[in-house]
Formats: structure tokens, C-alpha cells, sequence
């Protein structure tokens, strides 16, 4: 019996639930989980960036019960599976535990929570996707902003040149967690990245995109985080420094814990760790 975690990703879905998932894995890490993306690339960056020691890719949360036996135990993060599909996975699964569910989706890496100097005062993280080119498009005809991006893993880099003239300074994505973590008001288009700069002690603004739905956007709110909009790169960031200037009080983040949930799992792999599943099972 083992333990997947398994994560939505793609190059036009982002890395928000990776990132996510990533922080549950540390978690659970004694139990010598897998992580499934459903992009290679994912797993990769989650094994060289995210702590995590064994991750792949299948493509789809269908594609799990190829390497999964029945039995095992499953944590996920996405909408992928129909009711239909969610009753199969109970079945199959000893235990299943959704995110933002069973697992609550204002987790972050518990690393976040150990607070670090402040070494840049403003910075603008766009997302780790951007397949519309939507930051190619917010920057076209605009005057330098000076303002540092940090680079979103899927950005594409034929357009590299071009958005880098738009900004003071471009932070490559490998200093990602340094960059929130050290940031005092970071712009930015995703809800995860907003909980883990107020789990570094920093000040957080949500950018709302225009060209696609936001995750958990209710968390917003929640923790009463400033929301700016624009129509171009110059608009939003005479937004931001606005907001910056009157920056209000946000509610503190909760670091939230699986004890609970390592509590269930430990016993049910200490009474199969001796069984396997027979030789012929389809």
C-alpha cells in the first residue's frame, strides 16, 4: 500500500495546485509518497525546486489506477473527476482526501512561516503560466515600470526580450521562494502566492486577471488582501503603489497542520505494509 498525491499542472493551468500539493508532501513525507502532475515538466520542477524526492507525470487523474494499486491512499488537488468518477475513486481507495476539502486549500510550505529579512520592497509575480501572452499584451507600447517580475515557469521565451524592457528587473523563476519570502508588497495573479507571502509576514496584492478564472479566490477576501485591476501594465502599477501606500490590515494565515490526517493514514499502512496485491489483479 502507498501513499499519491496527484496535482493539476499544464502550461496553461499553472503551478498553483503543484506548489500546493508540493507543501502537503513535505508533510506526509515519512510516508514515502508519490507526487503525479499531470505534466512532466511539474514533476520535475517540484523534485528540483519543491522539496519533493519522488514525483511524474500522467497526463490526467484517470491515468492514476495504471500505476496505483486498490488499496492505496490518494490526497488530490483538482476538479477533474465527475461525480461518477469521484464514487470509483472512493471504491478504490482505502483513503481519499481532496484539497480544499478534506485538506484545506490555504496550505503553504511550513517554510514560509520562518520569517527572513526584507530585501526588496516591491516585486510583481504574474503567474507561472501565461499561454494568452496576457503579460506580452498588458506590456506592449508601455514605458519601463520600475518594478522587478519574477518569471512565471511556463512563460514563453521568445517573449522574453520584450517583457524585460517593461520592468526595472527580472527575477528568474529558480529564485521564486527566496523572492516571496523577502518581498514586502508582492503583486501578484495567484491566491497561492498571496497566502505565502502573508505566511512570510509580507503584504500581499491580488491582481485580477482578466483572461481566465481565478482558484480559491474566496480566500481573498478571507484574509481581506487588496485587489487591484488594469488594463495595461502602466494602470496596474499606479494601482499597486496606490494600494501600497494605504496598505490595509490583513488577517493572519494559519499554518495549517496534517497531524490529523497523518494520524489516519500511519495505522493503515502499519496493517497492510505486509500485504501486496495479488499477482493477477486487473
Amino acid at each position: 500500500m502507498k501513499v499519491y498525491i496527484y496535482s493539476s499542472s499544464g502550461h496553461a493551468f499553472g503551478l498553483e495546485n503543484v506548489r500546493r500539493c508540493s507543501a502537503i508532501y513535505k508533510q506526509l513525507e515519512e510516508f514515502n509518497p508519490t507526487l503525479a502532475t499531470a505534466d512532466y515538466r511539474a514533476a520535475t520542477f517540484a523534485k528540483s525546486e519543491l522539496g519533493v524526492k519522488v514525483g511524474l507525470g500522467v497526463d490526467v487523474i484517470g491515468n492514476l489506477p495504471h500505476m496505483m494499486e486498490k488499496g492505496d491512499i490518494l490526497v488530490y488537488d483538482s476538479d477533474e473527476p465527475s461525480e461518477t468518477m469521484t464514487s470509483y475513486m472512493k471504491e478504490y481507495c482505502t483513503l481519499l482526501y481532496k484539497v480544499g476539502s478534506e485538506i484545506p486549500a490555504n496550505i503553504v510550505d511550513q517554510d514560509f512561516f520562518n520569517h527572513e529579512d526584507i530585501k526588496r520592497e516591491k516585486a510583481f509575480f504574474f503567474a507561472d503560466d501565461d499561454y494568452a501572452n496576457e503579460i506580452l499584451r498588458l506590456c506592449e507600447n508601455q514605458e519601463s515600470q520600475d518594478l522587478a517580475i519574477l518569471w512565471g515557469h511556463y512563460f514563453f521565451f521568445k517573449n522574453e526580450d520584450a517583457i524585460a524592457k517593461a520592468f526595472a528587473e527580472v527575477i528568474e523563476e529558480e529564485d521564486y521562494i527566496e523572492t516571496v519570502k523577502t518581498t514586502r508588497y508582492l503583486l501578484t495573479s495567484t491566491v497561492h502566492s498571496v497566502l505565502e507571502s502573508l505566511a512570510a509576514g509580507n503584504k500581499p496584492v491580488f491582481y485580477k486577471r482578466c483572461d481566465k478564472d481565478t482558484q480559491n479566490e474566496d480566500l481573498i477576501a478571507k484574509y481581506n488582501v487588496p485587489v487591484v485591476t488594469g488594463s495595461t501594465m502602466s494602470e496596474i502599477n499606479d494601482n499597486f503603489n496606490k494600494v501600497c501606500e494605504n496598505y490595509p490590515e490583513v488577517k493572519q494565515i494559519e499554518n495549517v497542520s496534517l497531524e490529523n490526517i497523518k494520524d489516519e493514514i500511519a495505522p493503515i499502512l502499519e496493517k497492510f505494509k505486509h500485504i501486496y496485491a495479488a499477482l493477477d489483479y486487473k
